[in-house]
């Protein structure tokens, strides 16, 4: 359990806090966030080796690779709910196993490659259907 001395390791930027509302500088800076992310990604794993790939990002934590597999594959999923929030009158918003996701043979081996070009196609959606909605 984490104290304040001692983080959680299982959110290393921090437990999501859901505002009650966004001003529109907020919302403007939350989708500038999203279009952003790909590359920041794409940084943070810029040259790894494939050691370092597989290697725990925290004790008894996904491997790098995972997270990185990870990011596109949560990320669509958020994408498909926000769309079904904006198209169905009571959407059924579903959740997914990730733990079982992060274990299935693409994500071990796929090269990063491939969830960061994907990565990138989804944001480059997300931030237009964002972009388009009216304050």
């Amino acid at each position: 359990m984490a104290t304040e001395s001692t983080p959680d390791l299982r959110y290393p930027t921090g437990r999501f806090g859901r505002p009650a509302s966004l001003s529109p500088e907020e919302r403007r800076e939350a989708i500038e966030a999203i279009a952003a992310t790909p590359a920041a990604l794409r940084a943070a794993v810029a040259g790894l080796s494939e050691e370092q790939l597989d290697t725990p990002y925290r004790p008894g934590g996904w491997t790098v690779r995972q997270v990185v597999h990870h990011v596109p594959e949560s990320h669509m999923n958020a994408y498909v709910r926000f769309k079904l929030g904006l198209t169905e009158d009571t959407p059924t918003i579903r959740p997914y196993l990730e733990d079982r996701w992060s274990e299935q043979p693409e994500v071990r081996s796929v090269p990063p490659e491939l969830s960061l070009r994907l990565l990138e196609a989804l944001h480059e959606r997300w931030v237009l259907a964002l972009s388009a909605i009216p304050e």
